[in-house]
């Protein structure tokens, strides 16, 4: 039976994750996430999404973002299909990168993407990762001076 399409409206919010195949490493290292981030940011400036955070843990990766057109699975396909050839090739790998294809949730209320940014802020805290969400390097927490928090 064949997937139903994916919910895509012009000006959506949306709660975007992905899981590595088999919940194994997505990124072995910064420069996997260094890249992952460079390729994130190529997609959002084709596509003129939005981003209101991120963060990247070990297997699997959160976005929030704002999609002015319905192109959400078209940018997501292209992100996850260059990184997974770029993370294929460098680590002499094959096959799936990623679990899945994508999921994504709309984010309707503002309690919904209030609670999106704090889910996706407490991720590695959860994850024991960290003590408080500001010392996880790789999330817009962190690096919240580039990011856009209008809520």
């Amino acid at each position: 039976m064949p997937r139903s399409p994916r919910l895509q409206i012009p000006g959506g919010t949306y709660h975007v994750t992905s899981r590595g195949n088999r919940r194994q490493a997505i990124y072995h290292d910064d420069h996997d996430r260094r890249y992952f981030l460079a390729l994130r940011d190529r997609v959002i400036g084709r596509y003129s999404w939005r981003l209101r955070a991120y963060c990247l843990m070990t297997n699997h990766f959160h976005l929030l973002i704002d999609t002015p057109r319905p192109t959400l699975s078209e940018g997501m396909q292209r992100l996850q299909c260059n990184y997974a050839a770029y993370f294929n090739e460098r680590h002499s790998l094959d096959g799936h990168v990623f679990q899945q294809r994508f999921g994504s949730r709309l984010i309707e209320k503002e309690a919904h993407l209030l609670e999106a940014l704090r889910y996706i802020a407490f991720n590695p805290v959860r994850a024991g990762l960290c003590d408080r969400p500001s010392e996880w390097p790789w999330s817009s927490f962190y690096a919240a001076d580039d990011l856009v928090f209008d809520c």
